[in-house]
């Protein structure tokens, strides 16, 4: 619990029903995407980045961990207070300052629902293609903080792609902005891209100045059903080795497709190992066109046992809603999954789905495999019931497992999730000691009192961090 006089501070900076000590509400900031849960002390929600920086002053006089916050989507355990403190919620944070047509830019506060930038920016024919799973809940500070993805990132790029520049509060409260509008910008440290990924350790953003682009006029989405899962794997590169790029390639394997068909009942196969999600879009609609054709006829040429092209928008968005819905659909299976999304090479897709399968089988626990096949993304799911002790144990062996093999393949533990708590102990496996040390270095740089989401990222023997699991 958070002294008295220092609550009484912080209710003067953001108002007092902002600050948020009942019980009932440190229930509700105690847990993300994930399984962990962990309670803060005190929950803070500020509206401008003012109050943030002052904020970050009392905490850093008073060596109180600081656990930023958006919508909680996150699946690594990053926004759980693991050590309590307070949590900073920036929900409140959610206007979107200025869309500028001329230069395709857009500068919005990090709690905006990256849903609503996408669609109020397309209303002006512009673009902004960053889209994880979770973007009609996640905020743009989040995706900023894990440099989320999504389906489209296969040829459109991650967040890190379109942040052009920041507002980030350090630690001690003072208020930094990075970057421009400047297309071309290589005066100094590329501060913007520091912070970008580094989950609340290193900063708290507060506005992005976010690039788009022109709106695609036209898009076409396939659904290809595979009776054998190597074949959908395999189909993946055969499509890029012909020199398309695709908006998305999605693999689904059998176990996702029965989760989907029993939450929504769209007819899916269950005879099936796999199914790949690919849509083509563009300007011009005879170009688009001709590009599913080819990849239509790739994927039957590969093994594909059914090709169809959605006719409408409402069976594209059909398609797209099934997707989406693996995820929370897999609830039907087990009460707890670890949501993983190492990522490989294109080239060893084939051998990395085969190896989580053979794990599946050796651990004798259901993973559901499902991701952005396109470019090596995948996300394998862990189902468990975290009230029994034994398959706690195999979870953890499975994932052991699956992180040896995404870096034996020349991968990397994490796509797009980012490391959280979840990954640390795994951490040095992929980086190194090197590079343990150089993030080490500044993160204690800029954060000596590690107030900021302690825990996370940063190797436990520098900065105090601890794997909520003995892995």
């Amino acid at each position: 619990m958070l002294d008295q006089r220092v609550l009484k501070q912080l209710q003067t900076i953001v108002g007092k029903k902002h600050v948020l000590t009942e019980p009932e509400d440190l229930v509700a900031y105690s847990y993300d995407g994930t399984f962990a849960e962990r309670r803060p002390d005190a929950v803070v929600r500020p509206d401008t980045t003012e109050q943030v920086s002052q904020v970050l002053k009392v905490a850093w006089r008073e060596e109180i961990p600081v656990v930023p916050r958006g919508m909680a989507s996150g699946l690594a355990a990053a926004s759980i207070p693991m050590t309590g403190g307070m949590v900073l919620d920036t929900c409140r944070m959610n206007h979107i300052v200025e869309i500028d047509e001329v230069n395709f830019i857009v500068t919005a506060q990090a709690g905006v629902i990256t849903q609503d930038l996408a669609d109020t920016v397309a209303k002006k024919g512009l673009f902004y293609p960053p889209d994880p799973s979770s973007i009609k809940q996640s905020t743009l500070g989040g995706n900023a903080a894990c440099n989320a993805g999504g389906p489209r990132c296969l040829k459109y790029g991650v967040t890190s792609d379109y942040v052009m520049g920041l507002t980030v509060v350090l630690a001690d409260g003072r208020i930094l902005h990075t970057g421009g509008k400047a297309i071309k910008n290589v005066t100094g440290y590329n501060l913007t891209q520091l912070f970008v990924g580094s989950e609340g350790t290193l900063g708290v953003i507060t506005e992005l100045i976010l690039k788009l682009i022109p709106l695609p006029k036209v898009a076409r989405t396939a659904k290809a059903i595979f009776p054998k899962l190597a074949d959908a794997s395999t189909c993946v590169n055969n499509i890029l080795s012909a020199g398309i790029t695709p908006a998305t390639i999605e693999l689904m394997d059998e176990t996702a497709i029965a989760s989907i068909e029993e939450a929504m009942h769209l007819g899916l196969p269950l005879d099936v190992e796999a199914m790949l999600i690919i849509e083509s879009d563009g300007m011009d609609v005879d170009t688009v066109l001709k590009e599913i054709e080819t990849i239509a006829e790739i994927c039957r040429a590969t093994g594909a046992r059914d090709v169809e092209v959605a006719r409408t928008e409402e069976e594209r968005a059909a398609l797209w809603s099934a997707r989406r819905s693996i995820s929370p659909s897999l609830a039907r299976r087990a009460p707890n999954k670890l949501g993983e999304d190492f990522s490989v090479p294109r080239s060893a897709i084939p051998q990395a789905v085969a190896a989580i399968k053979e794990i599946s089988r050796v651990h004798d626990i259901p993973i559901a495999i499902f991701g952005h096949a396109g470019d090596g993304n995948l996300h394998p799911n862990i189902l468990f019931d975290k009230r029994d002790p034994v398959q706690v144990e195999k979870m953890k062996k499975a994932a052991a497992a699956i992180f040896d093999v995404s870096v034996r393949l020349g991968g990397t533990l994490s796509g797009e999730h980012g490391v959280g708590n979840l990954k640390l102990a795994f951490l040095e496996q992929d980086i190194g000691p090197i590079s343990m040390d150089v993030m080490a270095g500044i993160k204690k740089a800029l954060d000596p009192k590690n107030i900021l989401n302690p825990g996370k990222v940063v190797p436990e023997t520098a900065a105090g961090g601890e794997a909520l699991f003995s892995w």
